[in-house]
């Protein structure tokens, strides 16, 4: 795949993408808001891998973040073969009485970032007539569990559609939609990860094979697991009465002391 920039690498699903594509020899533009964080992990993927590993510091919930990255994306300099748009997070809150600023800054970093960042990438690739675009959504997708819901809906959408414009062009777009995945973004979210059987959960390295071996063979969408597979055709075809029903209360997991301190995650 040549060079791939990759964001939210520090973490989860972007960091088993990143490892993974520098085992196979791949050079990385990681990104991601932590500084320290992202830095020591470049240092330690040079050190292991043996390939170049670029930082780039950037906040996607800002203009200037997704900007930066745009910049990148444009770069002649190493041109980036495999754009992996991963970064997001959850709210931990509900849209009414909840902080208008989260909402904003959840929106910026997973629909105005990945447009951006698509856009960008697509014209560059097409322009060398190659290259591939993964985009990280979720089983949410199919859901009703508020805006985070909403935000990976659009991705997925967006991602099938832009797949069907680059038909052609030897570009492709790839879609992954992982159900539960042990990661720190329960944590991160102010979720109770407790509420859901340890089975429910596939790890972050299963999702990046999944998703990577997608975006090779430029498939648009790919669903983790056969669980997942099964929930997802039961959603598919469920009254969607049902599904809000399902997406209630219970889902959110919400740990109230936490969420009135928390400030939007990096």
């Amino acid at each position: 795949m040549g060079s791939a920039l990759v964001t939210g690498a520090t973490s989860g699903i972007g960091l088993e993408i990143a490892w993974q594509l520098a085992a196979e020899r791949n050079d990385l533009v990681l990104v991601a808001r932590t500084t320290a964080r992202l830095e020591e992990l470049a240092e330690q993927i040079r050190q292991v891998a043996g390939v170049r590993v670029e930082a780039l510091s950037a906040d996607l919930a800002t203009s200037t973040g997704a900007l930066a990255v745009a910049d990148r994306l444009r770069s002649t300099t190493r041109p980036i073969g495999l754009l992996v748009n991963n970064a997001g997070f959850g709210l931990g809150q509900d849209f009414v009485g909840g902080e208008l600023s989260r909402e904003l800054a959840a929106l910026d970093a997973m629909v105005r970032a990945v447009l951006i960042t698509s856009h960008t990438a697509a014209s560059e690739m097409v322009a060398r007539g190659r290259g591939a675009i993964l985009n990280v959504a979720s089983m949410t997708a199919l859901t009703a569990q508020g805006t985070y819901s909403a935000h990976k809906a659009w991705v997925r959408t967006f991602t099938e559609g832009l797949a069907a414009e680059l038909r052609g062009t030897g570009v492709t777009a790839t879609t992954v939609c992982p159900g539960l995945v042990r990661t720190e973004f329960h944590e991160r979210s102010h979720v109770d990860a407790g509420q859901w059987p340890a089975f429910a959960f596939t790890t972050p390295a299963h999702v990046a094979e999944v998703a990577l071996e997608a975006a090779r063979r430029g498939r648009v969408l790919v669903t983790p697991t056969l669980r997942y597979k099964a929930v997802a055709a039961a959603l598919k075809v469920a009254p969607r009465s049902v599904v809000r029903r399902v997406a209630g209360p219970g889902l959110s997991g919400r740990d109230e002391a936490s969420m009135r301190s928390a400030s939007v995650p990096g």
